[in-house]
């Protein structure tokens, strides 16, 4: 008799709880998109996911793409409820690269959660290669990712403070971003944009090869203006983590959030609500799961950046005590850019059968000139 009411109360409890859970918001089931599976975003996707199961019993599943249309398109077609996404997401609500086609087009995207950890995003080198400054690069062979916009446009970026671009190098088409750390060790490249807590950095590192991440010095002036141009977006940072990279081996370069978990903006605001407060919540469960697992800390959210938060999140930030009217500002500021980006791109009308080319010729001019004339940065030209 005991041990039935002791099973009946314990049955209970769980009821109770699992009731209490799913009260706050937190779905049942949910799907993300993130890079590959050996990349560092996968692994604190995972990590995240096992302690929003133990904790909530939400069962998460994570899908692996190599680029970022496979990362992006599932959150575009429904199929995915959130992207553990890079710097595309950035090009989604601006509408550029490829998403300037008539598949996509400017995506109405909304920010739940970022990390920013002690690694940064750089170009990585290989150690034999002669490569001490960025601008050493010139005429060297650099991995370009084929569909990797993202991938591509930092590695861009990081020439750019030494002004060089992708014509002064040797530009090595590969894949997928594995493929361009191959390329590296297997001698077909010189370079390729990574972060530093990547495993496919310290593949490098531990490679014939061996790896060097040559520095954006912080007194560089023109060098700073230089990158900020290319890529308004990046943040100043001093690395202490990553292949050959330590608190006693800094790193000076940038990062800019990553992962940058992002949802369509119509996604319930009680689910992102709860989702954003669950990952807070739980992070000793999974800080230390997966490198740089620890970025996701309420402490490091950038709230003044370059893509809108979710009403949800902003809840939930609210409540924290974190939220300013800067970030308020900023935030209705991104908005609004986005609907004028979107509003700029319905004016183009039918685009069947165009090339993406042609595309891009005639949608960049219209949608700088809205941008322009509404004060705002056009960023892509």
């Amino acid at each position: 008799m005991k041990t039935y009411v002791k099973a009946a109360a314990l049955a209970g409890a769980l009821t109770f709880a699992a009731s209490a859970a799913m009260a706050d918001g937190m779905p049942e089931k949910m799907t993300w998109t993130a890079y590959g599976t050996t990349a560092s975003g996968y692994a604190q996707s995972v990590a995240i996911g096992n302690a929003l199961k133990e904790a909530y019993g939400t069962k998460m599943r994570v899908i692996p793409g190599k680029n970022d249309v496979s990362r992006m398109a599932p959150l575009r077609d429904g199929k995915a409820d959130y992207c553990a996404c890079g710097i595309a997401a950035f090009f989604g609500q601006e509408g550029t690269f490829l998403f300037a086609s008539n598949e996509w087009g400017p995506q109405p995207l909304r920010v739940v959660l970022t990390a920013v950890g002690e690694n940064n995003l750089g170009l990585a080198t290989a150690k034999d290669a002669g490569i001490e400054t960025m601008a050493d690069l010139k005429g060297k062979r650099v991995s370009y990712v084929v569909g990797g916009d993202a991938l591509n446009w930092n590695a861009a970026a990081n020439m750019a403070f030494a002004g060089l671009t992708w014509d002064d190098v040797q530009k090595v088409e590969v894949s997928g971003f594995k493929a361009s750390v191959d390329a590296i060790i297997n001698g077909q490249s010189d370079a390729a944009f990574m972060s530093t807590i990547t495993p496919h950095a310290q593949r490098l590192a531990a490679s014939p090869r061996g790896i060097h991440w040559p520095p954006l010095p912080v007194d560089d002036a023109a060098g700073w203006e230089r990158l900020n141009k290319a890529h308004p977006v990046a943040l100043k940072h001093r690395a202490t983590r990553g292949a050959e990279i330590s608190v006693e081996k800094p790193h000076d370069g940038y990062v800019y959030p990553y992962p940058i978990l992002v949802t369509n903006s119509d996604k319930d605001a009680d689910e992102v609500y709860a989702l954003t407060k669950g990952i807070v919540d739980q992070i000793d469960k999974y800080k230390d799961a997966a490198p740089g697992g620890g970025g996701w800390a309420l402490a490091n959210q950038t709230l003044v950046w370059g893509m809108p938060y979710h009403e949800g999140t902003i809840r939930y930030f609210k409540e924290a005590g974190i939220w300013t009217d800067e970030a308020q500002a900023n935030n209705d500021m991104l908005i609004k850019r986005q609907q004028i980006i979107m509003d700029s791109w319905k004016s183009l009308g039918d685009l069947s059968g165009m090339s993406p080319e042609d595309i891009s010729a005639k949608w960049l001019p219209v949608r700088a000139k809205a941008l322009s004339a509404a004060g705002m940065p056009v960023v892509f030209e």
